[in-house]
């Protein structure tokens, strides 16, 4: 996906980044070079012109003022530097900041159409490795390329006072070193690049290992896995090897260069007749011309690593553009502020076509039907029937293609998410408790009191489990609830809803990973204390929708049909019937019509 930047887009993207790494202080950081750069080349010259050529020569100032104003210039120098470094710091970790939050918000704010098309380990990649660079790097090597700059142009406006012969030389010498630079910035973009796509696959896989040990070991599969994950390192290692090997490369022909350059002037300046020249400005120019070698190379190197950096700003910068799921509240078209909508719970479909991309088939196709309120309807369907994407329409994970749903005669697309979600609830099929304590988990937003999560405990048939830990509700929950059974997982899950009275509730094959004891329990609970609510169950287990009000069989994305459980069964020919017959085949059970 990276590839398809254009050279016109790379050189735009360096721009910015060097404009959002300096942003307002980047007047302040070159002004502290400068002056810092001017100082420096003032106090070198000052020792080199005060200091007399031998002991008969009389020094051209006294040895105080000569101390005083290099004591004085080196301080001034020393205060630009510190300014400097501050202001380095400061900028870097602004922008650092900016580009993290900016990604945060977009991650956060992506529909899951995109979790669900990008691996997990590129998006950790992004926000570690990329992210590290940003925060330690990026900020550093374009300041360094910047003031090396600085210091290049000083260093050449000293030797051109002292033997600008030498430019003869330095000239071409700095259009190999460009040469070179194009030449071998080509591949390492790419190996950058190359780099950043293989580690995400090595993270991901160590993540999944590490989340799957047990059923690998159970499988008896570690060798499989160790082997798989020795594939994926040796495959992130080779780009990585040949992008050493290839900064070796431009760094021994740079080497070679700078020599080339060094030993010209050293050349030039023994040559020239005796007294041409200032001893102790020559010897200032062959510090300099030493300076000159280092930093020949030094400018050349800051610039392919600065863009080899770069490109973590730019896989950054993708995350920062991302698609955002709807707005969570539309102010002008909001529901009841009072907060009773929905009040009767009535569902109504119409029309209802659902896509998971453009270019993907529809996987409802024209749904109508109306889920009365207070009523319990049943959903069920063989795989792929489309019934998983009816759910995550009404919840708007998914936006329609075409059609509507209304809800108590508001139109759920045009309302913000957060006003719709926050008025529905549901029990998925994998129950998520996360890490914290038990009234964190059933009361995240600290809405009701201790008396009414007990009360909400108790009816899940959790409240004497409860109260036997030390800690009552405080009781720790491991990360993703591993200190909790699956069934009792499932009954948080349950006393969330309990607590919430939402008027629509949702059960999404809620008790397929339960055993049958809580699956009663959970239907027990739900006709006890939903009875005025419209629950909406897609059944894993027939039997959990044979007391529904009202039945609706998809097939292909397309209502089969939509009666009541009893009528459906009557007719011996309904394809629901059928579906109870070969479940009670299976299961070696009957039902009673």
């Amino acid at each position: 996906m990276l590839r398809r930047f254009s050279r016109m887009r790379k050189l735009q993207l360096v721009k910015m980044a060097k404009q959002m790494m300096l942003g307002g202080q980047k007047v302040s950081l070159f002004k502290k070079k400068k002056e810092r750069k001017l100082l420096q080349i003032g106090s070198n010259y000052w020792m080199a012109w005060a200091t007399p050529v031998s002991s008969n020569v009389p020094a051209p100032v006294g040895g105080s003022t000569l101390l005083v104003v290099y004591v004085a210039l080196a301080i001034g120098s020393s205060f630009c530097i510190l300014s400097r470094a501050l202001l380095l710091v400061t900028a870097g970790y602004k922008t650092a900041t900016i580009l993290f939050n900016k990604m945060h918000f977009c991650l956060f704010r992506a529909p899951m159409s995109f979790f669900d098309a990008t691996p997990s380990g590129r998006i950790l990649n992004r926000a570690s490795t990329d992210q590290s660079a940003v925060d330690l790097n990026i900020s550093f090597q374009v300041a360094a390329f910047a003031f090396s700059i600085i210091q290049l142009l000083g260093i050449i406006a000293v030797m051109s006072q002292v033997a600008w012969q030498v430019f003869i030389i330095f000239i071409p010498v700095i259009a190999i070193c460009i040469w070179l630079q194009q030449y071998y910035i080509s591949s390492a973009r790419e190996l950058a690049r190359l780099i950043g796509v293989c580690k995400a696959p090595v993270i991901q896989h160590f993540a999944e290992t590490i989340s799957g040990s047990t059923t690998i070991r159970s499988f008896d599969q570690e060798s499989r896995f160790r082997d798989t994950n020795m594939k994926l390192i040796d495959g992130y290692s080779r780009p990585t090897f040949h992008s050493s090997g290839a900064m070796e490369w431009l760094c021994i022909r740079l080497d070679m260069l700078s020599l080339i350059t060094f030993t010209s002037s050293l050349v030039f300046l023994i040559s020239v007749p005796e007294g041409t020249i200032d001893s102790s400005v020559a010897g200032l120019a062959v510090t300099y011309g030493l300076n000159l070698n280092m930093l020949q190379a030094w400018v050349i190197w800051n610039l392919c690593s600065m863009e080899n950096k770069i490109i973590s700003v730019e896989r950054i910068l993708q995350y920062t553009s991302l698609p955002s799921e709807p707005p969570l509240v539309i102010e002008s078209n909001r529901p009841e502020a009072d907060g009773h909508w929905p009040s009767h719970g009535e569902v109504d479909i119409r029309d209802l076509k659902v896509r998971y991309a453009p270019h993907m088939p529809l996987v409802l196709r024209g749904l109508t039907c109306t889920f009365s309120g207070g009523k319990k309807t049943g959903i069920v369907g063989r795989t792929g029937s489309g019934k998983s994407t009816l759910i995550q329409t009404l919840f708007r994970i998914v936006e329609p293609d075409g059609g509507h749903i209304f809800i108590d005669d508001i139109n759920i697309s045009l309302i913000g998410l957060h006003d719709l979600r926050s008025r529905l609830s549901i029990i998925p099929q994998d129950p998520t408790m996360f890490e914290g304590t038990i009234r964190s988990n059933l009361d995240p937003l600290e809405e009701h009191t201790d008396e009414q999560i007990w009360e909400a405990l108790d009816k899940c048939q959790l409240g004497d489990e409860v109260r036997k830990k030390e800690c009552k509700l405080d009781s720790a929950v491991n990360e993703n609830g591993e200190n909790w059974s699956v069934g009792q997982r499932q009954l948080v899950c349950l006393g969330r809803v309990l607590l919430k009275k939402s008027k629509v509730l949702v059960l999404d094959e809620a008790t397929a990973s339960v055993d049958t004891a809580t699956d009663n329990l959970i239907q027990q609970t739900l006709r006890q204390h939903f009875s005025d609510s419209t629950v909406i169950t897609i059944a894993h287990r027939i039997t959990s929708v044979l007391d529904s009000d009202m039945v609706l069989l998809l097939d292909h994305g397309l209502i089969e049909e939509y009666d009541t459980p009893t009528k459906l069964l009557e007719n011996k020919s309904s394809s629901f019937a059928r579906l109870v017959a070969e479940y009670s085949v299976r299961s070696n059970s009957s039902f009673e019509t």
